[in-house]
């Protein structure tokens, strides 16, 4: 990244230690950024949407988003960017997590969050609403936990908010009518 860009992430990490970390929040944090861990808990979610036939289409957009993310961002950019964690770079006195040893650019604990909780919410208001605010925690909690720069977190909703409305858009587009057309009965229409 260009230096004036990590000169104001690390002035907004630093700012975060110093003025928001505090004992409640070093115990709860930790917790709500593990629920992102391997994108499990949008995983199980999406599988559960699958699973009933009345979320099925919002499940399958969310795992082709997730996929998407997965390949678009822990695959190709992360490793394409090669960019040191800021934990790695200035150790902050005590680390609440263990010290993650992949790249930093982009959070895919954001892109993955995101990507599966905007596809829900182009399903439903109500179940999306609570998910993006999920999505939204765990990526602020790896700002706090010092693993990520602010521009990791911001490029990582982007990707996974543009990838979660394209796969919404290109789905109900060109794969919807035709999968109804084949097996009328696997999915039902828009929950």
């Amino acid at each position: 990244m260009p230096e004036p860009i990590q000169s104001i992430d690390f002035s907004i990490l630093d700012w975060i230690q110093s003025e928001i970390r505090n004992g409640p929040l070093d115990w709860i944090v930790p917790k709500i950024t593990s629920l992102g861990n391997a994108g499990l808990i949008w995983i199980v979610l999406a599988l559960t949407c699958v699973a009933v036939k009345k979320w099925r289409k919002c499940g399958l957009t969310m795992s082709a988003a997730l996929l998407t993310g997965l390949l678009v961002g822990n695959v190709l950019i992360k490793l394409l960017a090669a960019r040191d964690r800021p934990c790695w770079i200035a150790p902050p006195d005590v680390m609440l997590i263990a010290v993650p040893k992949d790249y930093s650019f982009p959070s895919c604990h954001t892109l993955s969050g995101f990507a599966a909780s905007v596809s829900m919410l182009c399903y439903s208001r109500r179940a999306g609403i609570p998910a993006v605010i999920l999505a939204a925690m765990i990526a602020l909690s790896r700002l706090y936990l010092y693993v990520h720069f602010p521009s990791d977190v911001l490029v990582g909703f982007l990707l996974g908010t543009g990838i979660a409305l394209t796969a919404f858009l290109l789905m109900r587009r060109y794969l919807w009518d035709r999968m109804e057309q084949r097996f009328p009965n696997l999915l039902l229409h828009d929950a």
